[in-house]
């Protein structure tokens, strides 16, 4: 499925769905958009949905302006804007094909024309909506839903679908509060409008869990808040090996500076409080991270530099 990964996760990886179609890259795809590993028994795919180009303010609205720009300057970025990924993982678990996250979807307002590949990036890696047992969200921001949305999905996704999310995000987008974010205008119009669209077509399938559920074995979502009320993670286990999908309690920049406030972030104290808690653990057990924002594909580790983090990314296994 992904021709960088070894002969050996190949073949263990191959059966990430039995009820694949034979895809492969179009030609437009000279850089592969997924990458698969395994964790234990559980199948693990990396897809990413595109990228987001969106101003450089929104790293850290808290942060002094100088401070911020030579942030930017010393990764290389340019300084007014740049391109946060977007990447959502597929598991498999025993009898179950559960979706992370679902991407962008379409909304043509906003001017994100290279996010809302999932669909396409799903069909060439042979994973059918069809086969997808579960999905799993982090929070109901448009970039995590809008890819349910899509028609061509929306069609294509059995009527027994579960969708599993925090029952404080289902209260929460009912009368959002977006008195402490920085957005670029024309955002929360439209994250409110596709949240509250999401829960309408979609709230037969909602399987809302409070604190913490076990979607599939070795597959436990638990809700951090901080981003959103009910922004949750994703913890992987299986015959010792762990991985955390971290949604947007983790960006880049929050290595160095995890104090800085996201512009989208509606508690940006507490989701600073989620996000170096999540580090230190992550640091003192030595599991591997996977988050939304991260460059794809986001695999790595975290270590402990003074009184900040270090992103230390995986080796590709080819």
């Amino acid at each position: 499925m992904n021709q960088m990964i070894s002969n050996a996760q190949k073949e263990t990886n191959m059966n990430l769905h039995d009820a694949t179609r034979p895809h492969g890259p179009g030609p437009q795809e000279l850089v592969p958009s997924r990458y698969a590993l395994k964790i234990g028994e559980i199948d693990v795919m990396v897809i990413s949905d595109g990228v987001l180009m969106l101003p450089g303010a929104m790293l850290a609205h808290n942060a002094d302006p100088a401070v911020r720009a030579a942030w930017l300057k010393d990764m290389f970025l340019p300084p007014d804007a740049f391109d946060w990924a977007l990447n959502v993982v597929v598991v498999r678990s025993g009898d179950q094909t559960i979706l992370v996250d679902a991407g962008l979807g379409s909304d043509p307002n906003l001017h994100l024309p290279r996010a809302g590949q999932l669909s396409r990036r799903l069909d060439a890696a042979g994973i059918d909506l069809e086969a997808v047992t579960d999905v799993v969200l982090t929070h109901m921001h448009m970039d995590h839903i809008g890819g349910l949305l899509v028609d061509e999905v929306r069609e294509r996704l059995r009527p027994d679908l579960r969708i599993h999310v925090a029952a404080a995000e289902v209260a929460f987008w009912k009368a959002p509060d977006f008195s402490r974010v920085s957005m670029p205008p024309g955002f929360p119009d439209a994250l409110r409008a596709t949240a509250k669209r999401f829960a309408k077509e979609y709230h037969n399938q909602l399987r809302t869990f409070e604190d913490e559920h076990e979607v599939a074995p070795g597959v436990v979502v638990t809700r951090t808040g901080g981003h959103t009320p009910g922004h949750s993670v994703v913890r992987l286990a299986s015959g010792g090996d762990r991985l955390t999908f971290a949604g947007d309690a983790v960006f880049t920049v929050g290595f160095d500076h995890p104090d800085w406030h996201n512009g989208f972030e509606h508690d940006p104290e507490e989701a600073a409080r989620v996000r170096v808690r999540l580090l230190q653990e992550l640091a003192a057990n030595g599991e591997l991270l996977v988050a939304t924002h991260m460059p794809f594909p986001s695999i790595g580790r975290v270590a402990v530099d003074g009184d900040h983090f270090r992103w230390v990314p995986a080796f590709w296994d080819y």
